[in-house]
C-alpha cells in the first residue's frame, strides 16, 4: 500500500477491497486509514512549509558566507548569507517544503534559522584578534 505524496495529520486514505465484506455480497469493501504524522528530529512542519536550524560560525555571520541546509531528502542545499547575520535570523528557500496533495509540483517552503555559534576555545592569535576588534568597537562608542 502506498500514501499518497503530501497527505496531512487527520488524512483519511482508502485501501480498495482490503475491507469487511458487507451486506452478505461475498465481497471485501474499502479500509480507511487515518494518518497521523510522527515528529521529524531534525524538521519542524507547518502546513506545508518545513523549518529547519543550521549552525553557523561567529566568522560567517560577522563577514557573509555560505551555509549547508539539509533539506527532507537527505540532500543540502548552498545558501548565502549576507554580513551582518543575526543569530535567530530565517531565510526562506522556495519550492524546497511539502508537495500539496495530487499536486507534487507545488510544494511550500524551507526556512533555515541560523543559530550563530561561538568557538568553544581560542588560540592565542585569535584571542589577539578578538582583543583587537573589542578595542576597534570601544573606540565607537
Amino acid at each position: 500500500m502506498r500514501i499518497p505524496v503530501g497527505v496531512t495529520e487527520g488524512s483519511r486514505v482508502r485501501v480498495t477491497g482490503e475491507g469487511e465484506r458487507g451486506g452478505g455480497q461475498g465481497k471485501s469493501g474499502d479500509l480507511y486509514l487515518r494518518v497521523h504524522l510522527r515528529a521529524h528530529p531534525q524538521f519542524e512542519r507547518r502546513g506545508r512549509n518545513l523549518y529547519v536550524r543550521v549552525k553557523l560560525p561567529v566568522t560567517t555571520a560577522v563577514l557573509g558566507g555560505e551555509v549547508d541546509v539539509p533539506t527532507l531528502g537527505g540532500r543540502s542545499l548552498r545558501l548565502k548569507v549576507p554580513p551582518t547575520t543575526q543569530n535567530g535570523q530565517t531565510f526562506r528557500l522556495r519550492g524546497q517544503g511539502l508537495p500539496e496533495i495530487g499536486k507534487p509540483d507545488s510544494r511550500g517552503d524551507l526556512y533555515a534559522t541560523v543559530e550563530v555559534t561561538l568557538p568553544a576555545s581560542l588560540t592565542s592569535e585569535a584571542r589577539q584578534h578578538y582583543e583587537a576588534l573589542r578595542e576597534m568597537e570601544g573606540k565607537k562608542a
